[in-house]
């Protein structure tokens, strides 16, 4: 297994990734957080970043925002969301078993065989995906080989009955996450359940960080954002965009590293782990902002790659963007393998770079920056 690499200072431009930001990481990933569920990891989140700012607040959803230079007027966000995709129990059968629905985009190919919590009034509960076996699918002649369905998922608890799921705390509406959690693989790479994008919540805590051992003056309010529920339609950017009314958004997300089989160039575009961070064209994503961060990226030394989106960014970009009277806003990806799987995939170098990224940017910017168009 790989071992984290340690003690580094805190400037940006040597950044790696130190022992406790590495063990934050793990803590922070590892943690469940699902949606409309964000509680216990905006809890580690903000014992994390609390020392790193001047204040800190939640929102009545459970968006968590530290603050520094809380007083200034002019107003700049670094954001990330908090939230996983899971399930939600629907349906207990009499023999005990238990159907699902969806709580966000979570795909239901991958879940045969899966080991989860269902987190009930009593605390986690232990569970397994059951799934036919294949001798038994592949020896009936007459029937077709079943393909995963939400309708024919199900939960195997070890209770036998409703009496003895309900005796377990089980109830409608208990939510249930995959225990799968962070590992490392060869060459720097690492693994986890939910970096779609707890890894941002953790990159901009580092920010943060490196803010405040670096002792530097911004010349603006900073506000570090960390968001629910952006995974059921980016709501809670939409509710904390509302209410910061910031002047300036640079956005942190995952996007598809293209580099893996049944994923296409021609539609999704050239990018790959470990080769520096993501910026985005779009409608949404403000130019004069991207040439910012294109021109420090340059500055830097810090390697990027370059794709576009249509509509919309598909992230909370979108509600910051468009909210209020429009608020000029980037975004900076962080390539990811296996989406909305147990095994995200991505690389320690581009945790670093964009960290960097992020930080040399809000140096570079003031309240007279010019973002006008015309």
């Amino acid at each position: 297994m790989a071992k984290s690499k340690t003690t580094a200072s805190a400037s940006a431009s040597t950044y790696t990734l130190t022992d406790k930001a590495f063990n934050f990481l793990k803590t922070y990933i590892n943690n469940p957080s699902p949606v409309g569920f964000e509680s216990s990891g905006q809890k580690l989140w903000l014992d994390y970043v609390s020392p790193l700012v001047d204040t800190t607040f939640v929102d009545p959803y459970g968006t968590a925002v530290g603050v520094i230079n809380p007083k200034a007027e002019f107003k700049v966000v670094i954001e990330a969301h908090a939230d996983e995709i899971s399930w939600f129990v629907n349906y207990i059968t009499p023999e005990g078993l238990i159907y699902l629905k969806r709580n966000g985009g979570v795909d239901h190919v991958i879940a045969p065989g899966q080991r989860v919590f269902i987190h009930g009034k009593k605390g986690p509960v232990k569970a397994v995906f059951g799934w036919p076996a294949i001798h038994t699918r592949l020896h009936n002649p007459d029937a077709k080989d079943p393909s995963p369905k939400v309708e024919n998922l199900f939960l195997d608890s070890g209770a036998r009955n409703k009496k003895e799921v309900d005796d377990l705390g089980i109830h409608i509406g208990a939510v249930v996450t995959y225990q799968d959690g962070f590992d490392e693989l060869a060459n720097d790479y690492y693994i986890g359940r939910a970096f779609d994008n707890r890894v941002g919540g953790f990159m901009i805590a580092e920010v943060a960080r490196l803010l405040k051992e670096n002792k530097k003056q911004l010349p603006y309010g900073l506000y570090v954002v960390n968001a629910v529920q952006e995974e059921i339609g980016l709501r809670g950017a939409e509710m904390i965009a509302r209410r910061i009314k910031p002047n300036v958004a640079i956005i942190t997300d995952v996007t598809h590293d293209t580099y893996t089989p049944m994923i296409n160039k021609i539609i999704e575009g050239d990018v790959a782990c470990g080769k520096g961070p993501s910026l985005a064209y779009g409608p949404a994503v403000h130019n004069k902002l991207l040439s910012v961060v294109q021109d420090v990226a340059e500055k830097n030394s810090i390697p990027v790659q370059l794709r576009t989106v249509s509509r919309s960014t598909g992230t909370d970009t979108d509600s910051f963007a468009y909210a209020n009277d429009g608020c000029p806003s980037v975004l900076i990806s962080i390539p990811l393998r296996y989406m909305h799987t147990t095994v995200e995939m991505l690389h320690k170098s581009d945790i670093e770079q964009t960290i960097r990224l992020m930080y040399e940017t809000l140096l570079t910017l003031t309240p007279k920056t010019n973002l006008s168009y015309l």
